[in-house]
């Protein structure tokens, strides 16, 4: 029973700082956010990291970019699969006890069920696998405020809590780790 109680209070605490974050908001960031997640506006930052990825490793940069596919590919269907199908966890958008409290952007709600994001499990994956590879602090700290940035419009547009977030970030990050410590212990040395 005392579970059950704690897992109540972190929901709680959880919705209520996915309020205090979406009620801040303005038409700009509107705006803004709403570019920030669109995953088509980031191509010519993906062609970036290809573009430094080839440059750094040359031959062997194909493994590295088939297996960014990899990460990518894991996160997004684990996020769904293992997590949004299984907790079936609804977005602030579609709780109706939240009904009136949420900021929409564009009408846009989302599918059914957030937990956990799929947004910050693919940005925080590419980005944790590319900045292993790419071994370069301003590149780690670019990349990872990008990720962040990306994840927090998330809450912002209304479609995922903090926990959503923390938790595809989470996953993205392990995912990431697990492919690249694969790759490097089985492929790349003997390449």
């Amino acid at each position: 029973m005392g579970s059950f109680n704690m897992l109540d209070a972190i929901k709680q605490i959880d919705q209520s700082v996915f309020l205090a974050l979406n009620s801040c908001h303005s038409s700009f960031f509107d705006s803004f956010f709403w570019w920030i997640s669109n995953k088509y506006i980031w191509i010519p930052l993906y062609l970036f990291i290809l573009i430094l990825i080839v440059r750094k490793y040359k031959k062997q940069s194909w493994i590295i970019i088939l297996s960014a596919i990899l990460v990518i590919i894991l996160t997004d269907q684990t996020s769904v699969h293992l997590f949004k199908n299984v907790f079936m966890r609804y977005r602030p958008s579609h709780n109706i006890d939240l009904h009136g409290l949420v900021h929409i952007v564009n009408n846009y709600r989302g599918g059914l069920y957030g937990f956990v994001s799929s947004h910050a499990a693919n940005s925080f994956g590419i980005a944790v696998f590319s900045a292993l590879f790419l071994k370069n602090r301003w590149y780690w700290l670019f990349i990872l405020l990008w990720a962040m940035l990306v994840s927090y419009s998330r809450i912002y547009l209304g479609v995922h809590y903090p926990l959503d977030i923390l938790c595809g970030a989470a996953l993205g990050t392990s995912i990431a780790f697990l492919v690249f410590i694969i790759l490097n212990k089985l492929i790349l040395k003997k390449i």
